[in-house]
């Protein structure tokens, strides 16, 4: 009886001392918090934060692409080429590499909410002053790509922070369609910035587009503090509670890294992210240079109008088999193939396409079948790791970065090279399918940051 008592009472303690601390790692993996202390969000802040994040994700996108838009008219003004535009475009994906795992680690410990409004007002003012850094430096090419650089260190959190806030605050049956849900607003602001920026640089010039989008997104972040954090964002007591969880926590990157499951999602994600940035970079001149006379409204924004839809639709229809009983894990592999696999279809037929409609009809396609990655590889990280999934998504994404870095690079000088803008389409979906077959061998949904197997308490002797 003895014994018995003194389990009870050490089980007492560890229940008290889980149910006021967040999540901490040991030997056997980190230990959760127990329902009585309900970690996740209420079905109204689940809507509002969907929201409110939504609008901060489609003004990320507007501040990224702001470049991409602006590419032709910023060639012509500084005199840059193929190649020079390809290192302004592509420098912020060298910045956007560097603080992925960084901000993933601190959004799993101070909140992934902080982590992101703060972010979003260092690259909203940045984007506001590029014009101004363009204009009054005597090497414009230096200080655009800095200036790119540098938001690209600062937009780098947003995801990761993402990832890390989903898994703390949403239940695993909701992920796939919020995910899927706040993940159009890459589209939206693509497609926002595409339509709207062609406008300015019509009645304006080029740089509204970026005084726009700039003060938008500062605009927001303020919005976010004043009326939902309420008070400083980051204060003595945060800090102190972070330095504590730091002290006491250790993410199992030993354990994680001897997983396929893991190397799986990575991989698959570093694919997908190298279609993606090189169409997000190259399109607009891709359209210009092969159909000098269409509108630039129609190729920025119809491609994106067919994929919003699309991507909700993804997460839908992941939670829907989810619920009717299919295995997690083969409904993350069947939105990866469409997110892959179809697409590359498509990206394929514009080698041979020559007519503006049929190009438009194609990017779209693929365009679509992409955005189902959110319901895949994105959510499939929380799948894997829900306690340390803001480093880990980090990681992810610091590949899918590089990626980036390399292919729109890479492209500008295969384009500028051979004229050929079909040698470009065929090797990215040669990649995308490379990637498609591996994560399906290897992709799983099991939990892989803590030995399952492990029993949670030891048996109880009389």
């Amino acid at each position: 009886m003895a014994i018995l008592q003194k389990h009870v009472k050490n089980s007492s303690s560890e229940f008290v001392k889980s149910t006021t601390e967040s999540t901490v790692f040991t030997e056997a993996g980190p230990l959760q918090k127990e329902e009585a202390d309900d970690p996740y969000w209420s079905r109204s802040e689940t809507q509002l934060w969907t929201v409110v994040l939504l609008l901060g994700t489609c003004l990320l996108y507007c501040a990224r692409v702001a470049a991409p838009i602006c590419a032709v008219s910023m060639a012509s003004e500084f005199q840059w080429g193929k190649k020079e535009s390809g290192i302004v475009l592509g420098s912020f994906f060298w910045g956007y590499c560097f603080t992925q795992v960084l901000g993933g680690y601190v959004s799993d410990r101070v909140g992934g909410e902080k982590v992101i409004v703060m972010a979003a007002v260092g690259w909203g003012s940045l984007l506001a002053l590029t014009p101004m850094i363009a204009h009054f430096s005597s090497v414009p090419l230096v200080s655009v790509t800095l200036s790119r650089f540098l938001m690209g260190l600062l937009q780098g959190v947003h995801f990761p922070s993402l990832a890390s806030l989903f898994s703390q605050k949403v239940r695993q049956h909701e992920r796939a369609f919020i995910s899927s849900t706040v993940g159009t607003g890459s589209q939206i602001g693509t497609l926002l910035i595409g339509g709207a920026g062609s406008v300015l640089m019509d009645w304006y010039s080029w740089e509204f587009v970026f005084y726009v989008a700039g003060l938008l997104a500062v605009s927001w972040a303020y919005c976010i503090w004043k009326h939902l954090l309420k008070g400083p964002i980051i204060s003595l007591e945060t800090v102190g509670v972070s330095l504590v969880k730091s002290k006491n926590a250790r993410i199992p990157w030993k354990r994680l890294f001897s997983k396929p499951p893991v190397w799986a999602v990575i991989f698959a994600h570093l694919c997908t992210s190298s279609t993606f940035y090189t169409l997000l970079s190259w399109l607009p001149t891709f359209f210009k240079d092969s159909f000098p006379e269409a509108k630039g409204w129609v190729f920025n924004v119809v491609p994106w109008l067919v994929a919003i839809p699309s991507s909700v639709l993804g997460g839908y229809l992941s939670d829907h088999l989810i619920s009717l009983g299919y295995e997690t894990a083969v409904v993350r592999k069947l939105m990866q193939f469409f997110a892959m696999g179809a697409s590359s279809v498509f990206t394929l037929l514009l080698c041979g396409t020559r007519t503006f409609p049929l190009a438009i009809a194609f990017v779209s396609a693929a365009m679509g079948f992409q955005t189902f990655t959110h319901s895949g590889v994105s959510v499939n990280v929380q799948d894997l790791a829900p306690s340390c999934a803001g480093s880990l998504y980090g990681v992810m994404n610091t590949g899918g970065a590089l990626s980036g870095v390399f292919f729109v690079y890479f492209s500008g000088y295969v384009i500028d090279t051979t004229g050929s803008w079909a040698s470009v389409f065929a090797l990215m979906s040669l990649v995308n399918v490379v990637g498609l077959v591996i994560f399906l061998v290897f992709a799983e949904a099991e939990r892989v940051d803590i030995d399952v197997s492990k029993p949670k308490c030891e048996s109880i002797q009389i």
